[in-house]
């Protein structure tokens, strides 16, 4: 049940009061009412007030978003998600959720067989306890050529036995896995994937652009184009790649495309020129790793060690090794900096990532949705989070 300064009591119901942002409704006074868990009405306040003219008058709270979704993140304030121990995983998703993001995939990274396969199963039962959206693995059927931060010790082709294991241990929560196109078995993966509910991501590939383009949709069944840019070749007018390879399919509506907007990966103006090329299909995303929250120092991302200076995580060879922003944070850093219309930034990070992943229920303020919900000021800084109907801040 909704309570506190942020929300009036009506009888079952609580309201929250204040402009509304989101894919389902733009309104500059608006309410939201909630019972239990779920989002009941988004009504503007006019047709609020005259569908209850004996309640008390909500105060306008502030700028209310959708609970921001992430489907791309390995930990953060010190946790992590390539983790055989829950706790640890635990605390990594109640930091984010805390920080807006009320919906996070889990993602692992390329590690030994038999440890992604324990990840994934301890990660299950938080998905199955609905504190995660589900299971994102991050390899090992990657390309060397383009593997950045993932361990290259434990790249493979993509073999039927360990997606199996891994569909197994996921248990109806893998979400999604990222593959290079360009590798032995890729096919026969990704159909496998496909038939199991399974996103299929194309990513740390270094495939040129026929090959990127033909394994996404419509020919191929890639819908997702992991960190656009990074892991990838640099977009060239002579060998436009995979980058450019990725945009076509989002601008033809048949992908979607991953941005880590931590201002870090991508530099704002071609965070400008993705929103641009494709809006609609753009997924705001963190990468986040265990130092998101927290300071400079020594971390761990899979098999490697991470040292984050200045803000920048990379792994002893220089590569970057996963952000250090909440999503939060890439919403407000695009707007700010790439002039990102608001509406445009908040699709991104809300109903865009949700759609990708087909994840039910969350990233939208309408009727019969979770309620999720942030109160944010008019800097986008965070003041407060509902999460499946109770303030976590």
């Amino acid at each position: 049940m909704v309570s506190g300064g942020a929300g009036v009591l009506t009888g079952a119901e609580s309201v929250v009061r204040g402009r509304v942002v989101s894919a389902n409704a733009s309104l500059d006074d608006g309410v939201v009412s909630i019972d239990g868990e779920r989002i009941a009405t988004v009504l503007s306040f006019p047709e609020w007030r005259a569908a209850h003219p004996d309640s008390p008058e909500p105060r306008f709270a502030g700028t209310l978003l959708p609970g921001l979704v992430d489907i791309h993140n390995h930990g953060g304030f010190g946790h992590r998600f390539d983790t055989v121990d829950a706790a640890q995983a635990r605390a990594a998703a109640r930091f984010h959720h805390a920080s807006g993001s009320t919906t996070v995939v889990a993602s692992i990274v390329t590690a030994a067989a038999a440890d992604m396969v324990e990840q994934t199963a301890v990660l299950r039962e938080l998905a199955t306890e609905e504190l995660l959206g589900g299971v994102h693995a991050e390899g090992p059927f990657l390309s060397e050529a383009r593997c950045g931060a993932q361990d290259p010790r434990y790249l493979r082709d993509p073999d039927l036995e360990l997606t199996d294991r891994l569909l197994t241990a996921a248990d109806g929560q893998l979400r999604m896995m990222t593959l290079a196109p360009e590798r032995a078995g890729y096919d026969a993966v990704a159909q496998r994937l496909t038939d199991n509910g399974v996103v299929v991501a194309l990513g740390h590939s270094n495939a040129d652009y026929a090959s990127f383009r033909k394994a996404l949709r419509p020919t191929g069944v890639g819908t997702v184009v992991t960190h656009l840019a990074n892991g990838l070749p640099p977009l060239h007018h002579r060998e436009p790649g995979p980058v450019a390879a990725g945009l076509v399919a989002a601008a033809a509506g048949h992908a979607t495309v991953e941005l880590i907007g931590d201002g870090v990966h991508v530099d704002p103006g071609f965070a400008a020129l993705v929103f641009a090329t494709a809006p609609g299909r753009v997924a705001l995303i963190t990468d986040a790793m265990q130092a998101a929250g927290l300071s400079d120092g020594e971390y761990r991302l899979g098999p490697q060690s991470v040292t984050v200076r200045h803000g920048v995580a990379r792994i002893a060879n220089g590569s970057i090794a996963g952000g250090v922003s909440t999503l939060l944070d890439c919403v407000a850093r695009a707007v700010r900096e790439s002039g990102v219309p608001l509406a445009d930034a908040v699709r991104a990070a809300t109903a865009t990532p949700a759609a990708a992943l087909r994840l039910p229920e969350v990233g939208d303020l309408r009727a019969g949705y979770f309620a999720d919900l942030l109160i944010v000021d008019e800097s986008l800084r965070l003041r407060r989070v509902l999460r499946r109907g109770e303030w976590l801040s």
